[in-house]
């Protein structure tokens, strides 16, 4: 089981930045063992990947959209998840969710990410 708690959303301008943090505690199994993910959804629209992360931190991948803007990075001394969003654009206006899988690789697609956080708003105005 693992339970994860997003923070750090909040209203920014086109341009700005934004880090995400991603809390997660675990039981049965430890935070290393995880792939991490996050994904975001706007209102009416489905829940898009946006990038993810393997348990050892040493493999990356991203949605073509945030490519090149944003980045993931974990911290497994601490069981946190980041995601560092930079050049942000009025189309980043998202929920932003924190996600783990147990795959070893593959995972990019909701289906891949059994345990979910609760989301936080990111609003980007122009």
């Amino acid at each position: 089981q693992v339970q994860l708690v997003e923070s750090g959303g909040g209203l920014v301008q086109a341009g700005g930045s934004l880090r995400l943090s991603c809390a997660a505690s675990t039981s049965g199994r430890t935070f290393s063992t995880y792939a991490m993910g996050w994904f975001r959804q706007a209102p009416g629209k489905e829940r898009d990947f946006v990038a993810a992360i393997s348990w050892s931190g040493g493999n990356t991948y991203y949605s073509d959209s945030v490519k090149g803007r944003f980045t993931i990075s974990r911290d497994n001394a601490k069981n946190m998840v980041y995601l560092q969003m930079n050049s942000l654009k009025p189309e980043d206006t998202a929920a932003y969710y924190c996600a783990a899988s147990t795959l070893l690789t593959g995972f990019s697609a909701v289906v891949d990410f059994p345990y979910w956080g609760q989301g936080t708003q990111v609003t980007v105005s122009s």
